[in-house]
């Protein structure tokens, strides 16, 4: 179907009062014990991750259409200039995935939106951001569409939005983590997934948010030919073989371990996914990441965990040892063998996705 023609003029100043203004927050991800078995080629898998903050943002202005066919306005997050998009148009452009959300649910008729996204997180930082950003942009759209979905409902719209709608590669369990928050132990029959909340007692709490550590490695994630290697060698390879099986098991031995509030078998837990990681290909733990492991070795860390699938760029979950100032020692010698590394503070989100109306500002 071809796009109706640009109104002059559009998009607007958009000065008006808008009619309503829906925020909409949701979770990154970090310390994904089992990633790579929430998907299509490993079947049945179990991850254990932790939702954390910096939190992802959709803001969703609501105007008056006054029958102009490019009824939304995208303003991304970074440098990237605002543009208008007709609702219905099924190319995919600038933002696949800010479209494709759009597309799915569509836009009531008789309004216009200003979609407005926001995160201190860089992109491609392997944190399950797009996921978070995805989750956030459904619930904020269902709300101004009067349609409000619950976090599991959300999870798997944003997740078939990524692979039904875009045809693209996901796993299941980035949009849990944004959708629920907290900490979580996610079992998977792939598409469908059982999620059990592991419960923690406010001193492990504290102790474990004083030790994480996320280090961003200065590039954004980039590795989809190794990533489709890989993919390649475990679909020839089934569902239940020992890599896979090892990674598995690292997410149970994860979560065995908070609820047992023994924090050094959490990062030893962390340690062997990591090995697993290397084991499916050793490019999925790039030579940053090594570089980063080798600090914190070296500085008494009793866990590291590369974010994600791994590969070249990304971001490395690290648990500093015990005692005061271990952190904070182990951060500073992290930034000053490289500048690129970035320490990017976070703490627990027990809240997943949270949409609320706003007064318009």
């Amino acid at each position: 179907m071809p796009q109706p023609p640009r109104v002059p003029g559009f998009p607007p100043p958009w000065s008006g009062r808008p009619l309503r203004a829906v925020v909409s927050r949701a979770p990154i991800r970090i310390c994904d014990n089992g990633g790579w078995t929430d998907t299509w080629f490993a079947r049945h898998g179990r991850v254990f991750n932790i939702a954390v903050t910096p939190l992802v943002e959709v803001r969703i202005d609501v105007f008056r259409s006054d029958g102009r066919p490019d009824r939304v306005l995208i303003v991304p997050g970074g440098d990237t200039e605002p543009y208008a998009r007709w609702p219905e148009n099924p190319a995919w452009e600038q933002h696949p995935l800010l479209e494709a959300a759009i597309q799915r649910i569509g836009v009531p008729d008789g309004l216009a939106l200003r979609v407005k996204t926001s995160s201190d997180v860089p992109a491609g930082a392997s944190t399950g951001t797009s996921a978070a950003v995805t989750v956030a942009l459904v619930g904020g759209l269902a709300s101004v569409a009067s349609t409000p979905l619950g976090p599991d409902e959300a999870a798997a719209l944003a997740h078939s939005i990524e692979t039904d709608t875009l045809g693209w590669q996901a796993g299941v369990q980035d949009q849990v983590a944004a959708a629920r928050g907290g900490i979580n132990f996610i079992e998977v029959e792939y598409p469908r997934v059982k999620v059990e909340p592991v419960a923690i007692d406010e001193p492990v709490r504290a102790e474990l948010e004083s030790r994480l550590v996320l280090v961003y490695l200065g590039r954004s994630h980039m590795s989809s030919a190794i990533h489709e290697q890989v993919i390649r060698q475990l679909e020839g390879r089934g569902p239940d073989c020992r890599e896979l099986d090892d990674l598995r098991e690292s997410a149970t031995r994860a979560r065995d371990a908070v609820l047992a509030g023994d924090l050094g078998q959490l990062g030893r837990a962390m340690i062997e996914n990591t090995g697993a990681q290397a084991r499916l290909h050793p490019d999925l733990v790039g030579i940053d990441a090594r570089r980063v492991v080798a600090l914190a070795k070296a500085h008494g860390a009793g866990g590291w965990k590369v974010n994600g699938a791994g590969g070249a760029g990304g971001s490395i979950t690290l648990l500093a040892g015990p005692g005061s100032g271990a952190r904070q020692t182990l951060v500073e010698a992290i930034q000053r063998a490289d500048p690129r590394f970035r320490h990017i503070p976070v703490r627990i989100s027990f809240e997943g996705l949270h949409t609320t109306d706003t007064a318009p500002a």
